[in-house]
């Protein structure tokens, strides 16, 4: 019997959750420390894999198996972006899981059903062509051909399981909550069905059609991408304006001119400067070459510029998007002005005459631009920067080329809850009425410029992993449907889906659709939160909302949040080239899952990428020990270990921390609510090290009151727990109650007073004060100051006499005054040698004003300000106004009556 099931067998028999006494005795293989006992130093090495085990075996990351289920009304869900079954995660990944997790565990304690739905994707061609990588660099040259389909599948989906793999343990490295009950994948039984059911729907309301486009092709993976996986790169490019013919008036420009061997027409704009030759056409007789003739048909289109470039167009309908809309248009005029294919699917040129077929496209180009030169119609290149598509995944510049191929159509206007919408119109609405709010705001700008600009998206892809189109053919007739049609003859479509067609039913497909009367669909749809990177707000979101909204008649989500990329600590992308990827899994095995956590989260803002360093991490290791000796001394120093409810304040210190905690606890909160983690976890990293550990344990050292130090590390430990999960429970486990994970959320229960704030403040004040008199005048900690403190501190003159090493007199004869918030305090000074301090002082001044005379001097340099790097003037700047400054407070201290 496993430990879930026999914590569930004591739950029923006693009703009662069982507690961590009772879990770590049932399963003493956890090798957990005594409850009795805190090693001096945390390692998370021994800890962390056996308490991630025993949350999972407590079965608290399923929301039916949490306490008190029934009185669970609201429900909150996530469903995690679901990582590429490509290999491993990256730091991406990691601060994705850190930011979604601590969202989900404040969400459980916080007494809502928390479900947090894990799964993988397919990734389609990004799987198949890293098989085909290992395969070829195994031997096989030529694999798809070498294997046959079956064959080569298998190997695709043993590869995906063991990347499968590999990604659920790293995500449980990192404490990641998931539901593992839930658990989805893209191409599994399950969201096959969605994906079927999705299409099938889409193409009888005429939303999906199989149509002859121009389409991006990869030569390279020789399959489609559609517009928004190109990824734009500069490079060198030559625009060549000339006219076709010397008896063609109108001239053109293009960077292609090997594609004008295709050209059909010439667009220009109706009331533009050709406007008279609109209607016209115009024979060229041996273009490029003997034999090869081009009928160009001039025609008027309001899409063309006549203040641009030349003002006219040469129209390559098979060979541009654009050229092709146009084609379109002309047609349902009456207009056929032809298209004419001239680049295959190889790369090479075809139907453009003997000299040119076979030739590849810059071979081609060379000719072409030769040839126009040669006969005197070139009559300008100009050398520029072009802006070319490139396919994401195989990195060749795509070739725009026309083929039948499958689209879903985004503006085919369709009835739904008896008004006339588009896909587009139901994207568009979603954001601006406000249904879904996009987290930084200044994404919905990029958001609206997407989708107002949408063309029809091609979903069919020339590979054999993935979701094949549910299709089938015979005899010119083609049947859509969820399962394949009876009877002989008909053969499937071989084309695959695109990969982010099933990843757009991904919030309702993990949740059970298409069954309408699923109960996590009505329970858990819309999901509260997508929490994902803003570089696929198009990929993923966008596509999101267009299946929920078609297919449900609701949003996938009501909030989007978009982190950054994580890049190194200089600014750059993390890369291989660069040598300066950090691997989550290195970081978490020196540093730990909650050092990580926090260096992934603190510092970084939605939308804004951030940087990141071992040193950072190495920072949130040092908090994390600080953490465990702040509890550890709380809980070796009571007499009894065991949760407060409400203490009972004594003292002004008391009172103090017991308020601010208060305080603390709502304004974490509240930026929880609104999904501001790094600001919930810089005011908790505030508090707790310096309100808590600096000021109160150090108060509490002279009147110790257990209630209050136990209570306010129980809260702690409970704000934190979301962000530092490991650490925050195995110290929470001391008080042999039942699992952190699942503890109540703190409340606020006390007040912070005026007067307690003012007399603390005045308290801290004081104490910095002396402290500072100490620093600036090298006088030993050790050393017992003679002070004289005014009435409105006398109240806390033992603290403050406890804190700073000082005898409260009631009259100084030779006294330093020292400003404090509200007042002066005095300090005997008689006795006390200055003279080796004012020395010191006058060296350290005289030092420091060369220093500026040496940067005044540098920045002088009219050659060093012009020529060295601008962040390096900058930060000559900066220091010269940090040595002023200090050199400004080292002149002022020499001034003062001590060193006269």
């Amino acid at each position: 019997m496993s430990i879930k099931e026999r914590v569930r067998n004591d739950k029923e028999s006693t009703g009662k959750q069982p507690n961590w006494k009772q879990i770590i005795a049932k399963q003493s293989e956890f090798g957990y420390s005594s409850l009795n006992s805190m090693d001096k130093t945390y390692n998370p090495k021994q800890v962390e894999d056996a308490i991630y085990k025993a949350w999972e075996d407590s079965g608290y990351f399923t929301p039916e198996n949490l306490p008190n289920t029934d009185a669970r009304k609201e429900a909150f869900s996530i469903v995690l972006p679901p990582p590429n079954v490509t290999g491993t995660l990256h730091m991406g990944h990691a601060v994705m899981l850190a930011i979604e997790d601590a969202i989900v565990r404040y969400q459980r304690m916080s007494g809502k059903k928390a479900l947090w739905i894990p799964g993988t994707d397919h990734a389609a061609v990004a799987t198949e062509s890293k098989v085909e990588k290992i395969l070829i660099d195994e031997g096989t040259e030529k694999p798809k051909e070498a294997l046959g389909r079956e064959a080569f599948l298998d190997r695709v989906k043993a590869f995906a399981q063991d990347s499968h793999d590999t990604i659920v343990g790293q995500a449980k490295k990192m404490g990641a909550s998931l539901d593992w009950s839930r658990e989805a994948y893209t191409l599994d039984d399950a969201r096959s069905l969605a994906v079927r059911t999705a299409f099938t729907r889409m193409y009888d309301d005429g939303l999906i059609y199989r149509g002859y486009r121009v389409v991006n092709w990869s030569v390279k993976g020789q399959s489609t991408c559609s517009d928004d996986e190109l990824v734009y790169v500069d490079r060198p490019a030559k625009l060549y304006t000339f006219k076709y013919a010397k008896n063609v008036p109108i001239p053109i420009a293009t960077t292609r001119p090997e594609t004008k061997l295709g050209d059909t027409a010439i667009a220009v704009h109706p009331e533009g400067r050709w406007k008279e030759y609109i209607g016209q056409e115009f024979v060229v007789e041996n273009f490029g070459q003997e034999g090869h003739t081009l009928r160009l048909k001039v025609f008027g289109d309001e899409a063309v510029d006549d203040d641009f470039g030349t003002g006219a167009l040469g129209v390559t309908t098979a060979h541009s998007m654009i050229d092709f809309e146009m084609y379109e248009r002309q047609k349902a005029l009456g207009n056929d002005i032809g298209l004419i294919q001239v680049i295959g699917e190889d790369g090479k040129m075809m139907n453009a005459g003997p000299e040119y077929n076979g030739l590849s496209v810059k071979e081609a180009k060379e000719k072409i631009a030769n040839w126009l030169e040669t006969e005197g119609l070139l009559e300008n290149v100009e050398e520029m920067t072009q802006n070319a598509g490139t396919s994401d995944r195989f990195k060749d510049v795509v070739e725009p080329l026309p083929k039948t191929q499958w689209f879903v159509n985004v503006n085919k206007e369709f009835t739904q809850d008896g008004r006339t919408v588009t896909l587009k119109l139901l994207m568009q609405e979603a954001v601006r009425e406000k249904k879904i709010e996009i987290l930084p705001a200044r994404f919905e700008k990029t958001y609206f410029h997407w989708i107002d600009s949408l063309r029809d998206w091609c979903i069919s892809r020339q590979i054999w992993f993935g979701h094949q189109i549910p299709a089938w053919h015979k005899n010119g007739e083609v049947h859509v449907g969820i399962d394949a049609p009876e009877g002989d003859g008909w053969t499937q479509d071989p084309d695959t889906l695109d990969t982010w067609f099933s990843a757009g039913l991904w919030t309702f497909s993990a949740l059970g659709w298409p069954d309408e009367e699923a109960d996590d669909l009505k329970t858990y749809h819309p999901t509260q939160l997508l929490e994902t990177g803003y570089d696929i707000l198009f990929f993923w979101v966008a596509r999101m909302i267009l299946m929920s909204t078609y297919l449900r008649g609701e949003v996938p989500f009501k909030t989007v949040y978009l982190h950054g990329l994580v890049r190194d600590e200089q600014g750059r992308k993390m890369s291989k080239s660069l040598g300066n990827i950090l691997n989550p899994l290195d970081t978490i095995e020196e540093y730990g899952a909650d050092a990580t956590r926090l260096a992934l989260v603190i510092g970084s803002s939605p939308g804004n990428d951030m940087k990141l360093s071992m040193e950072k991490i190495a920072g949130y290791r040092n908090f994390t020990n600080k953490l465990w000796n702040i509890a550890r001394f709380v809980l070796t120093s009571a007499d009894k270990i065991e949760i407060i409810g409400k203490p009972e304040p004594k003292t002004l210190a008391d009172r103090w921390i017991l308020g601010r905690l208060s305080e603390v606890t709502e304004k974490v909160t509240g930026h929880l609510d609104k999904y501001e983690l790094s600001l919930y976890g810089e005011t908790l990293r505030d508090f707790t090290w310096t309100e808590f550990a600096d000021w109160y344990l150090e108060l509490s050292k002279g009147e110790r009151n257990d209630e209050v130090l136990l209570h306010v590390l129980d809260c702690i430990l409970r704000l934190w727990h979301p962000l530092m999960p490991f650490v925050t429970e195995e110290i929470y486990k001391q008080f042999g109650e039942d699992m952190l994970i699942v503890a109540e959320w703190p409340k606020t229960q006390f007040t912070l007073s005026d007067e307690d704030r003012t007399a603390m403040d005045d308290l801290q004040s004081a104490v910095t004060t002396i402290r500072r008199f100490r620093s600036e005048n090298d006088l030993a900690p050790s050393k017992v100051l003679r002070a004289m403190l005014p009435a409105e501190l006398e109240g806390n003159s033992e603290a403050i006499a406890r804190l700073v090493r000082i005898e409260n007199m009631n009259s100084i004869e030779n006294a330093a005054e020292l400003p404090y918030r509200s007042g002066m305090l005095k300090i005997d000074v008689k006795g006390i040698d200055f003279s080796a301090q004012k020395a010191r002082l006058e060296t350290l001044l005289h030092e420091k004003q060369n220093y500026v005379k040496q940067l005044e001097g540098r920045l002088s340099n009219a050659s060093y300000v012009k020529n060295a790097p601008e962040e390096l003037v900058q930060k000559t700047r900066e220091e010269l106004e940090e040595a002023k400054m200090r050199a400004k407070e080292i002149a002022a201290q020499l001034n003062s009556p001590l060193y006269r």
